[in-house]
């Protein structure tokens, strides 16, 4: 039996409404007075809208066809003939298809996968970013994943955070992990590098939404949406401090903005953080320093407790190496 997906309301979660579907194929009848034509000539008449030298390619390239065939551009039409011209794909079509990535997968069985996620790989398409994404690289990984929506992905990291997220095998399982993260009973901690000395431990419950002027950002609002950080320091450094934090709730951008917005702002990060630090060391670093290094949560088929761990990556790694060297 299949279970309906809850649209969760998490901004870090995604819409599972179905993706548009293609645009159907274009179809005309070759008239009368194209007999005797060459065939390029006889589809400049139909599709004017168009150069001959462009239908000359797609006729190449098999976007046309006729009668079900894809003739020469010289091949001769005698009226009559059924065209079918294959409508161009658009960004979102291209988002679907299944792209070489490789993943490093943590966990892997046939209901769900733990996915380690490198510094620079967009999640989900999405303007500016239709290819290339962890989801084209799912659909390669097993086609298994084009059968659900968003090929499985209930959860999301930023492009320029690494770490874990759990991807879904099976609707079922889908379902489950969604209801999951509504409940906050997935357990999500991130390190992050941030700037300054706070204190020992805290919680930061601001909320969350647009900002006002800046569109593309978040900020603590009135009004905004419930959002709640709770961190721990793990070492201090000079200038920046590296802390634990683990997500109550799972707004856009949550971590870096609540650390900002308590006056710690991740290091390296171009959107909240700090033009000019005083150590050159933390300004060169080229993302914020953020790394989702312990995912937890109920085996949707099992009933188990999981829990996965990743080791900070290299470029984090060897950042904290150059602070403890002083």
């Amino acid at each position: 039996m299949k279970c309906a997906i809850d649209i969760p309301q998490e901004d870090d979660w995604l819409d599972y409404s179905p993706a548009d579907p293609a645009p159907s194929p274009q179809r005309e009848t070759v008239p009368a007075d194209c007999a005797g034509l060459r065939a390029d000539q006889a589809l400049a008449r139909l599709f004017p809208e168009h150069s001959r030298s462009r239908l000359q390619a797609w006729l190449k390239s098999g976007r046309i066809r006729i009668d079900g065939a894809s003739p020469d551009a010289k091949c001769k039409v005698w009226g009559g003939e059924t065209v079918e011209v294959s409508a161009e794909p658009t960004e979102e079509s291209l988002a679907q298809q299944a792209e070489d990535i490789p993943l490093a997968v943590v966990f892997e069985d046939d209901t769900l996968a733990v996915i380690d996620k490198p510094v620079g790989l967009v999640v989900h398409p999405g303007s500016g970013n239709w290819s290339g994404t962890l989801l084209n690289g799912l659909l390669h990984h097993d086609p298994a994943f084009r059968a659900l929506p968003r090929a499985g992905i209930v959860h999301r990291l930023d492009k320029d955070t690494s770490g874990l997220l759990v991807v879904a095998k099976t609707l079922e399982a889908q379902t489950d992990l969604v209801r999951q993260l509504q409940a906050r009973s997935v357990k999500r901690h991130y390190y992050a590098l941030v700037h300054g000395q706070p204190a020992e431990q805290g919680a930061v419950e601001a909320p969350i939404g647009r900002h006002p002027v800046q569109r593309t950002k978040m900020a603590v609002v009135r009004g905004g949406r419930e959002a709640l950080t709770r961190y721990r320091v793990c070492e201090r450094f000079r200038h920046a401090t590296l802390v634990e934090c683990e997500l109550a709730t799972g707004r856009t951008h949550q971590i870096r903005v609540h650390m900002a917005h308590i006056g710690h702002p991740l290091v390296g990060d171009a959107t909240y953080g700090k033009a000019r630090s005083a150590d050159p060391r933390l300004d060169a670093f080229p993302r914020q320093a953020l790394h989702a290094w312990q995912l937890g949560l109920i085996h949707p088929r099992s009933g188990e407790a999981c829990v996965w761990q990743r080791a900070l990556p290299a470029d984090f790694e060897t950042l904290l190496a150059t602070l403890r060297s002083v």
